[in-house]
């Protein structure tokens, strides 16, 4: 039988859209799927060699539970975004959900293939040295091949 394959996008790079490519990726790799993701415009973040400055936003973003309701216009105030951030991290941790640094290097691990898509890269002028090692760079060509080969494509 031959291996099953998933494909992903991962184009956000919020703390609350970078857990679903990680979570997937990693499940699909323990599974002994060939697994790749290619990371595009602000997803590239989740390729950064620190994860500290991933951030939630609380602001337009209606399905987030607060502790206590709050009016939109206290979301808009400075030092919310880093706030909602802790209190998520902190409750992830309280609830024994793995960083999302242990996720990306469970994927490392497992051997999911990451790529970078050179066009975002040349467009926000980052340099390879922005990244962490082990990762792939192309455009969509590169990535439609295997995509177009793969039992599962998921557009997050």
């Amino acid at each position: 039988m031959a291996t099953k394959k998933m494909a992903l996008i991962a184009t956000k790079g919020t703390l609350d859209m970078a857990y679903p490519p990680f979570i997937l990726a990693s499940t699909a790799a323990a599974l002994g799927w060939d697994v790749q993701i290619f990371f595009t415009f602000y997803g590239l973040q989740l390729l950064r060699t620190s994860l500290d400055d991933i951030k939630i936003s609380p602001l337009a973003n209606p399905a987030m539970p607060m502790p206590v309701p709050m009016p939109v216009f206290v979301q808009m105030l400075p030092g919310m975004e880093s706030m909602a951030t802790m209190m998520m991290k902190n409750k992830m941790k309280k609830k024994g959900v793995a960083s999302l640094q242990e996720l990306r290097d469970i994927c490392l691990e497992a051997e999911v293939k990451f790529v970078a898509c050179q066009m975002t890269v040349d467009l926000f002028e980052f340099e390879k040295s922005d990244f962490i090692q082990g990762i792939e760079y192309g455009g969509a060509a590169t990535f439609m091949k295997f995509a177009g080969e793969s039992d599962v494509c998921l557009f997050i």
